[in-house]
């Protein structure tokens, strides 16, 4: 991306702007250009963000072997990259002390299920929980998922060395790399609940789950609403 320095201003760009809507006023217009030029910035910031992201130096050198129990069988950590040079592993909050997935990480997986291919054209794709695998096979049945692959962390091993070294039941979000035959930590989610500003939901930035961009665009917004495995029918 070309350098901030060099960039037409924001406002500048969002006076480009063609845009109009029957029976808009004045003051919707002005305000809505207004917020325009801020949603450029956010795509620069975004994109700056992600250079970063992708600059980082290599990470830690994965030398274990991480055992899970697949859908087909055993498999380890560098199994699941099969043909792929990077690994994204999302730990989801499926314990064996919760009678059923939570929630927030099944909306999430939810909106991937469907883009399980496009996803795999560029890199692999594993959802790590720890509780038995068949608990997770009858919970992705009862969803009707037949793309996300699901796998069990059985001993808590990876899960204590990537998600949780308490092992709480905690959601992770974790990409690997396997670069010149060795298997790397890239990146995390670091952003924890501590983290969160005033008024706010804890969250990642990007939010990782669409369902939270597409209320951010509503009048309501988020608010104080979260997904639920079921929903009366109305």
């Amino acid at each position: 991306m070309t350098q901030s320095s060099t960039l037409t201003p924001a406002k500048a760009l969002a006076e480009r702007n063609r845009a109009h809507f029957p029976n808009e006023t004045t003051a919707y217009r002005q305000a809505r250009n207004a917020l325009l030029a801020e949603e450029i910035e956010l795509r620069r910031h975004v994109e700056r963000v992600a250079q970063m992201r992708r600059a980082l130096p290599p990470g830690g050198e994965v030398q274990k072997t991480y055992h899970f129990t697949g859908e087909n069988g055993p498999v380890t950590l560098a199994e699941l990259f099969g043909d792929k040079d990077t690994l994204v592993v999302y730990s989801y909050m499926f314990g064996p002390q919760r009678e059923k997935p939570c929630p927030m990480c099944t909306s999430l997986m939810a909106a991937w299920e469907g883009k399980v291919p496009d996803i795999e054209q560029r890199v692999a794709l594993a959802m790590v929980a720890r509780s038995p695998i068949d608990r997770l096979k009858a919970a992705k049945a009862a969803r009707g998922w037949t793309q996300l692959k699901v796998f069990a962390d059985t001993d808590g091993d990876f899960t204590r060395d990537y998600v949780s070294a308490d092992d709480e039941d905690m959601p992770a979000y974790t990409v690997f790399t396997k670069r010149d035959g060795k298997i790397r930590h890239f990146y995390s989610i670091e952003m924890s609940g501590d983290m969160a500003d005033p008024g706010q939901d804890p969250r990642g930035a990007p939010d990782p789950d669409p369902l939270w961009t597409l209320l951010d665009t509503t009048p309501e917004g988020r608010g104080n609403w979260y997904p639920k495995l079921q929903y009366e029918k109305h």
